[in-house]
């Protein structure tokens, strides 16, 4: 996913560098919103993954508070991993979509 959008921007970029006529930009735009609607599309899912992925955590974490127990603490040790990880990943697209909208803005500048 974050190569995907590493790659989109790129191309953007590569075109927007050029001198396109405002016909190119018209279609390059309609192009890059489409983009951010599949992304933000994306990042509602992973959002919801996310929350329910630490929703469990902190429920296997207050588990293993009141019932301590080996398998207890291996679960919510690796619930945590998953939730950082998570969280790790969304804070990236999060932040790709925002430099998404800021080269839309450009595109609808230079036209």
């Amino acid at each position: 996913m974050i190569d995907y959008m590493k790659k989109h921007e790129k191309y953007v970029n590569e075109i927007l560098g050029g001198k396109q006529g405002e016909e190119k930009l018209k279609e390059l735009l309609a192009y890059h919103d489409k983009q951010i609607q599949w992304i933000q599309h994306e990042r509602l899912v992973h959002l919801i993954v996310m929350l329910f992925v630490c929703l469990f955590t902190l429920l296997s974490f207050g588990f293993t508070v009141i019932e301590t127990s080996t398998p207890s603490i291996v679960l919510s040790g690796l619930l945590l991993i998953l939730s950082l990880a998570y969280i790790i990943h969304y804070y990236r697209i999060e932040n790709g979509v925002q430099k998404w909208y800021l080269i839309s803005n450009q595109i609808r500048q230079r036209l």
